[in-house]
């Protein structure tokens, strides 16, 4: 029994000393944190990509319907090739896609002359004013408005249970650009309303 008591002082002051555990320890701390990290950066990256795109595609449509002399319900359908193109290799399942025509007065108000959604519809009434960006409302000019909203969805979103919930792990990112005409004073478009 002395014996025993002796060397418990000893083996208890060896532990102390002891950091062979410690960097295990270390670790087992950091790893959450490390993961967190990484998963919230690739989020974030695939967010930021989606969204870059959907102004891209936007982008485009507007340009290419701007270079246009004047437009019809058809020419404008088939800007929907420019979106799927655009996107991919995501889908465009769910894309949506908006164009209208948006005539400045000679004091800058901006009003809509047509639109076009790719279901047929004009979502847009005649005449009904535009916020259109202050540097493009030049007195007496024409602008084209592409507007684009895609799905995306949030990969490794968790509620707090731990359990995939389907219903906040989407959200739609809109996009709108526009383009003044590149030729004449406006483009019109022969069977928008």
């Amino acid at each position: 029994m002395r014996n025993l008591l002796r060397h418990r002082p000893l083996n208890l002051r060896h532990m102390v000393g002891d950091r062979s555990g410690a960097s295990a320890i270390e670790f087992a701390f950091l790893m959450p944190v490390l993961i967190a990290l990484y998963l919230s950066s690739y989020e974030i990256t695939t967010a930021y990509t989606a969204s870059t795109k959907a102004l891209k595609a936007a982008s485009t449509v507007a340009d290419a319907v701007a270079r246009q002399n004047s437009v019809s319900k058809a020419s404008l359908a088939d800007m929907m090739d420019a979106v799927r193109a655009t996107l991919a290799p995501d889908s465009a399942e769910g894309v949506g896609l908006k164009i209208s025509g948006v005539s400045v007065d000679s004091a800058g108000n901006a009003r809509v002359l047509w639109s076009w959604s790719q279901d047929g519809d004009a979502p847009y009434v005649k005449g009904s004013e535009v916020d259109a960006p202050d540097d493009l409302k030049t007195p007496s000019s024409f602008l084209i408005r592409a507007e684009v909203s895609a799905p995306h969805e949030i990969l490794l979103y968790m509620t707090s249970a731990g359990s995939f919930d389907r219903s906040t792990r989407s959200i739609t990112l809109h996009r709108e650009f526009y383009f003044k005409q590149r030729l004449g004073d406006e483009i019109p478009c022969s069977d928008c309303s």
